[in-house]
């Protein structure tokens, strides 16, 4: 079995020699709410034989997001930001005990679209160990599990300067102390509000109730002073929120 075709291996000996997929193996969850997303980096890396990627479990929203991490106790998670239930943060939160756990720890890898400031500073709060776009290669992803899984910090170049502005920086956090009074759900109708999102189309897209909605919108609104939907968006967007 060779490993030839594999551009990360020269940096790690183990996976460069004979065998390498063998000896060197890391169980991936992949939890994505497109299926055809999820279906494609199976493609990409889950060929266990040629990368060692071997993809354990898949979910779609944070519920079976913590299910099947549960059940599966994979060494790295590869998490979407935007899930309905609750986002990345919500499985994150969900999960901190398999995080902590010093024989068997989960780790995140966030993979998302978004490189937002309050998206990347949210899951990395949450623990994630990186977080990388949806714009990196397939062997640059399969280098970036197995640094995670090894306890690495891993960012998309662009992001790496950021991140670390973001924590450096004395001024306005890109999380401030009025949006820690929202929990994650009411993070989730806040930002779906601010992009011009109708209840109905926030509620499908959620899975809840249009009454549900409303009242996580009040209960916004009353956190923040605000007084309608159009303050709100103006603060969100303030935010980069959007």
């Amino acid at each position: 079995m060779s490993d030839a075709n594999e551009p990360a291996g020269p940096a790690e000996p183990e996976r460069a020699s004979g065998g390498g997929a063998e000896e060197r193996r890391v169980r991936v969850v992949l939890v994505d709410d497109h299926r055809m997303f999820r279906t494609g980096v199976q493609a990409e890396i889950g060929q266990t034989e040629r990368t060692g990627v071997e993809v354990v479990g898949e979910a779609a929203d944070v519920d079976q997001a913590v299910s099947v991490i549960t059940a599966t106790r994979p060494e790295v998670v590869l998490l979407d930001v935007h899930l309905p239930g609750g986002g990345g943060v919500e499985v994150l939160r969900r999960c901190a005990p398999l995080m902590a756990d010093a024989e068997r720890p989960v780790r995140f890898l966030a993979l998302s679209v978004s490189d937002a400031a309050e998206d990347v500073i949210g899951v990395i709060r949450g623990g994630a160990r990186g977080y990388v776009t949806k714009t990196i290669t397939g062997s640059d992803l399969v280098d970036s599990v197995f640094r995670v899984q090894e306890g690495d910090a891993v960012f998309s170049p662009r992001l790496a300067g950021f991140v670390l502005d973001a924590f450096a920086s004395t001024d306005a956090p890109p999380v401030d102390e009025d949006l820690d009074r929202l929990t994650q759900r009411e993070r989730e109708v806040l930002r779906l509000i601010a992009r011009g999102y109708a209840y109905k189309e926030i509620a499908k897209q959620l899975f809840i109730s249009v009454k549900t909605v409303e009242s996580h919108v009040s209960a916004v609104l009353r956190k923040l002073q605000l007084s309608n939907r159009h303050e709100l968006t103006r603060w969100a967007t303030a935010r980069r929120l959007v």
